[in-house]
């Protein structure tokens, strides 16, 4: 069997294994390991479990998900219940700031305000992920933090060296341009790579991550 099939046909197991997902109507298309998700899902939240369910799979080195949201006609909910629904749920959540708010338009959610960290801004977009009637999330949520970025550079190093996910033969280079972190370098899993993401994310100062990182496989 090739490596092309071979990889396709496990991120598909994977994908009908994954009970948070309905993968009746996804096709996968793999090319040296970089796989391509198509064909619709019922919810948002299943076009993100689709997604971490062929990062979950040996060998997948990129994963571009052009899945498309169907809603159910029960699922399906007006904009203005959708925002309202939206905003009661970020006021509720401790860990999404006050004035962070939500606007919905064809279902797709729109979060904005203000934040001093990338894991509040994640915090923010995970809230509302789930639930019923969203097709799509748009986060421009800004941070704001006067953190200096060389401080920044030295906090995320520093994240990378005590986590444990990240292996000791894995490369990872942080630079910084102003307060974005590059990253740059190799990882060998998806698990590495969002872990080297989010710590990057979790330090303060951090406005944007640009992520250049190659995963091995």
């Amino acid at each position: 069997m090739s490596k092309t099939k071979d990889i396709r046909q496990s991120v598909d197991a994977e994908l009908v294994f994954d009970p948070l997902v309905d993968a009746t109507d996804i096709t996968v298309h793999n090319l040296a390991g970089e796989v391509r998700l198509t064909g619709t899902v019922p919810s948002y939240l299943q076009y993100l479990e689709a997604a971490a369910a062929a990062q979950r799979v040996s060998g997948v080195t990129k994963v571009h998900n052009n899945l498309e949201v169907v809603l159910p006609a029960a699922h399906e909910r007006d904009d203005a219940t959708l925002a309202a629904t939206a905003n009661n749920v970020l006021l509720m959540n401790i860990a999404v700031p006050v004035g962070v708010e939500a606007t919905a338009s064809n279902g797709n959610l729109k979060l904005t305000g203000v934040v001093r960290y990338g894991s509040e801004r994640q915090a923010a977009e995970n809230a509302v992920a789930g639930l019923t009637g969203v097709r799509g999330i748009k986060n421009k949520i800004e941070i704001s933090d006067d953190a200096d970025p060389v401080d920044v550079t030295l906090l995320v190093s520093d994240a990378l060296d005590r986590n444990a996910l990240i292996l000791d033969d894995s490369e990872v280079v942080v630079t910084t341009e102003g307060n974005t972190v590059i990253l740059t370098g190799h990882v060998r899993t998806w698990a590495e790579h969002d872990a080297v993401i989010a710590a990057a994310w979790m330090a303060p100062g951090v406005y944007d991550v640009r992520d250049d990182l190659f995963i091995t496989g």
